[in-house]
């Protein structure tokens, strides 16, 4: 791996552990429907592709649920009051992000999360660790388009060549393809190391601190 000045990261199931508050809202979605209750096995096989496809995968039906906005709606509603009740980094997220901004490398966070969500997550969490947090909106495609992943290497001024995208998922390695950079994924998040394998992982770290060997 070429030497690399940025790094951006994937948000849920790489940094924070965000499960069981996903669960929970999108518990309190379904509830008021009286479908069924989605198991927090169920919550991390269905997210990685943004709110509308996780309210999608839960709901009977899926997009041809009459009742699918308004479940996206008050899911949104939902977690955007109760996004950090139980959610939490993963062990040595922090101390690994702080090593990094010490080193000097330009750090970024990219998902698939709502942006209204991603940015006060970043913020509560890691405060001035991450230098730009982006997340999907409207108006840009959501991974793996390289979309967003574009617009956070302008806001660095960086480039795919001098880039490492690390991510938890199959969306995150597709992601890192189609932008043209490098990837690292992590198996301590929401897919095992036998699926990421499966799905192209050339580089898996199995603790946060690994990282700094491939930089």
């Amino acid at each position: 791996m070429n030497k690399k000045d940025t790094i951006i990261f994937d948000l849920d199931g790489t940094l924070l552990n965000s499960l069981e508050d996903l669960k929970v809202s999108v518990n309190y979605a379904l509830y008021g429907f009286k479908y069924p209750k989605q198991t927090l096995e169920m919550v991390r096989n269905n997210v990685g592709n943004g709110v509308e496809k996780l309210i999608e995968r839960s709901l009977p039906d899926g997009k041809n649920n009459p009742n699918f906005e308004v479940c996206l709606s008050i899911f949104k509603e939902h977690y955007a009051k109760h996004m950090d009740v139980n959610t939490k980094p993963y062990p040595h997220i922090l101390e690994t992000l702080a090593t990094l901004k010490t080193k000097g490398y330009k750090l970024a966070v990219v998902s698939n999360k709502f942006d209204a969500a991603v940015k006060p997550l970043c913020k509560k969490y890691f405060k001035t660790l991450i230098d730009v947090a982006i997340g999907q909106e409207k108006d840009t495609k959501k991974k793996p388009a390289p979309d967003t992943v574009y617009i956070a290497l302008d806001e660095l001024n960086s480039t795919a060549e001098k880039s490492v995208f690390i991510g938890d998922s199959e969306v995150d390695i597709q992601t890192a393809k189609n932008a043209g950079m490098d990837c690292i994924s992590v198996s301590w998040g929401y897919k095992t190391k036998d699926f990421l394998e499966e799905n192209g992982a050339s580089i898996i770290i199995d603790t946060p601190f690994e990282l700094l060997n491939y930089l």
